[in-house]
């Protein structure tokens, strides 16, 4: 059974691998690839990757409503860095904005997930 983590995270973690193959990715790319992650995580391990709703990306124009919303200011733009989000350490009080964290993949969920960012390369090798 895989574990189940904020799509934000995934969209994070797409954003910092695909910038660092010198790889095309846009707020439309990380949508595909998220529904590629879902349906090959209900196909390992029975059930969603994301703790989020996920919709039909052909009847809504998104697969995570929460992550299109995230980066739909970058448009179809290159992006460079993943969303912000805001943050409160325990104990502190100050908000810091920061990038959404990678998830800590177990090594089957890192190969499954580096199985769909090898296809999307192949597919889309547009070098930034």
């Amino acid at each position: 059974m895989g574990n189940v983590y904020s799509a934000q995270n995934f969209a994070s973690y797409f954003v910092y691998e695909l910038n660092e193959a010198r790889t095309f990715v846009n707020s439309i790319s990380i949508q595909h690839l998220l529904g590629q992650i879902d349906a090959m995580w209900k196909k390992a391990f029975g059930q969603s990757a994301f703790t989020e709703t996920t919709h039909p990306f052909d009847k809504t124009g998104y697969v995570v409503k929460e992550v299109y919303d995230a980066y739909q200011e970058f448009g179809t733009a290159h992006l460079e860095e993943p969303a912000k989000e805001w943050f409160l350490a325990y104990g502190e009080f100050q908000l810091v904005h920061r990038t959404y964290g990678i998830p800590p993949f177990t090594k089957k969920e890192e190969l499954l997930v580096q199985k769909v960012l090898n296809n999307y390369r192949n597919s889309y090798s547009i070098a930034v």
